[in-house]
């Protein structure tokens, strides 16, 4: 009877996951951006822009509800939008990958440093100042 070999995730692996997420978190958001780009350019393109003029920006922008409302409308700063936030939560992903890696080598003081370092972030990107 042969026994199957469990095979244990090594730091390599790890490291090499941790390199796959971060450059497919890239290259996703950077084409999310470069379609929504060329979908901004077959809206909006044939418009003369009115610089004289200061236009804000709507909810759209400002939360995450506003970008996944936008999208539903097929608006394409919306799209860009998206690629921007998925950029944005590429480190935050490797982070947590990180995270799950110190865990399993049971390092504690990494865990804990690692920690820390979630939670400013996430802390500075969710609980900031509303002015």
């Amino acid at each position: 009877m042969k026994h199957k070999e469990i095979k244990r995730v090594t730091d390599y692996d790890m490291q090499q996951l941790i390199g796959q997420v971060l450059r497919y978190g890239v290259l996703i958001s950077g084409a999310i951006a470069i379609i929504g780009g060329i979908w901004y350019l077959y809206q909006q393109g044939s418009g003369l822009p009115a610089y004289t003029e200061f236009h804000g920006e709507g909810k759209g922008f400002t939360s995450l509800t506003g970008i996944i409302q936008g999208l539903g409308n097929g608006n394409a700063t919306e799209i860009i939008q998206l690629g921007v936030v998925i950029l944005i939560a590429t480190p935050i992903i490797r982070i947590v990958f990180s995270l799950v890696a110190f865990i399993f080598e049971k390092d504690r003081l990494y865990v804990f440093i690692t920690l820390i370092v979630l939670s400013i972030i996430l802390f500075s990107t969710f609980g900031g100042l509303s002015l």
